[in-house]
């Protein structure tokens, strides 16, 4: 089962979602589809145990990276390694939080991160909140950075920075009086770093839970 869902997950690496057949996992593996039933009963059992495989790499991390006695700081740690896992496989985001229904790998992740607010003096519902505001913000960020990008800037035509200076170019030229937020932060989107802006975020978001738990 290890080496089936090893080869699934390269597969969704490399493709995405569109990717993962049965037959295309078969050649993968170099033997025959009926093989692969074995295992699953089909391409939705596969990117389900696919899911869960990834995210038990997730898992181990986080569980093996200890804990502070700040558990707003281990909220972050925990959030910045689900994004960067996210990030580098945009796939999984589509995913991830329906997985959560499931005893899997999801649900553990989402219990380690509503434990670290379980040490805060927090009512049940303002964990809840806590909890799905960094979630939100980790797949969401995530999820949006890895939507494919415009065709001129994957074949390389037009450079990531250039596309974004083209916008920022005409937020500037906009008119002071009618746009005055967008002429305000065109020169900070020309060019900005988007892990450096997931980060802001976070932090905006771990502060507002800081502040609520009287930290």
């Amino acid at each position: 089962m290890e080496a089936v869902l090893t080869a699934a997950v390269a597969l969704l690496d490399e493709a995405g979602e569109q990717a993962l057949t049965l037959r295309a996992l078969a050649a993968r593996l170099g033997t025959g589809v009926g093989s692969i039933y074995w295992y699953v009963s089909g391409k939705d059992e596969l990117l389900e145990r696919a899911i869960d495989h990834v995210l038990g790499g997730v898992l181990t991390a986080v569980e093996g990276q200890g804990r502070s006695d700040d558990p707003i700081d281990d909220l972050r740690m925990m959030a910045v390694t689900l994004f960067d896992t996210i990030v580098d496989r945009p796939w999984l985001g589509a995913h991830f939080m329906r997985n959560i229904a499931e005893r899997g790998n999801a649900l553990r992740l989402y219990e380690q991160l509503g434990e670290q607010t379980l040490r805060l003096d927090l009512t049940p519902q303002q964990r809840f909140h806590a909890v799905s505001a960094v979630f939100s913000v980790v797949v969401g960020s995530a999820a949006d950075l890895g939507q494919e990008p415009p065709q001129e800037v994957l074949d390389g035509s037009v450079g990531r920075d250039e596309f974004l200076g083209r916008y920022a170019k005409m937020w500037r030229e906009l008119d002071a009086e009618e746009y005055p937020f967008m002429r305000d932060i065109a020169d900070e989107f020309d060019g900005h770093d988007d892990r450096e802006q997931f980060l802001a975020v976070l932090e905006l978001t771990l502060t507002g839970l800081r502040l609520q738990a009287g930290v």
